[in-house]
């Protein structure tokens, strides 16, 4: 009998050498991370925040962050839990008492990173939320939509912004992207 060679499976990023960049924005696909969709109720916050390091936020578009771990607060009961060190995000989560369903999605989303001072136009020429630093100020994440895509935004600064789609829709989402970065540069 002949030997079965076991080959390990290796992610592989569709657009990992997307970029595009003018004067006003640059947007380019975001290194690989860990990601967790994650539901739970009230009970099993501070059980899922202990075991995974950092704190479930309780408020709409809130995040909370530690280390490369971030945890953003997308609906009621229901977190997206990101580490840019791709760490096992689901190991951490079983060591977690109560009640709660975890989910890895870390080959299923991919990222954008879309910065500069054109960065808001970018993402509002096919975005209903409204972007404004008011509204949306730095730390904040919401799930929205990107046309006709679900994503999720988050700021991570005035200029800098993290954009989460699934990973079918990431050739549309970076043309979405690349038409709003060439549209700010004419604002």
């Amino acid at each position: 009998m002949a030997d079965a060679a076991m080959t390990k499976a290796e992610r592989r990023e569709p657009m990992a050498a997307a970029i595009f960049a003018n004067e006003a924005v640059t947007v380019r696909a975001a290194a690989p991370a860990s990601r967790l969709s994650l539901r739970a109720g009230s009970e099993a916050i501070a059980p899922l925040s202990s075991a995974l390091g950092v704190d479930l936020p309780v408020r709409p578009k809130q995040t909370s962050t530690t280390g490369s771990r971030t945890a953003m607060w997308i609906g009621p009961d229901e977190w997206l839990v990101i580490d840019a060190g791709e760490a096992d995000l689901m190991a951490a989560a079983r060591g977690a008492e109560g009640i709660f369903s975890a989910v890895d999605i870390s080959h299923r989303n991919v990222a954008f990173l879309v910065s500069g001072t054109g960065a808001a136009t970018t993402l509002a020429s096919a975005c209903p939320h409204d972007l404004r630093l008011t509204s949306f100020p730095v730390g904040a994440a919401a799930r929205t939509l990107l046309a006709k895509a679900e994503v999720v935004l988050w700021r991570q600064s005035e200029t800098e912004w993290h954009v989460e789609c699934w990973r079918s829709f990431a050739p549309y989402v970076f043309g979405l992207l690349r038409e709003g970065a060439k549209d700010a540069a004419l604002a």
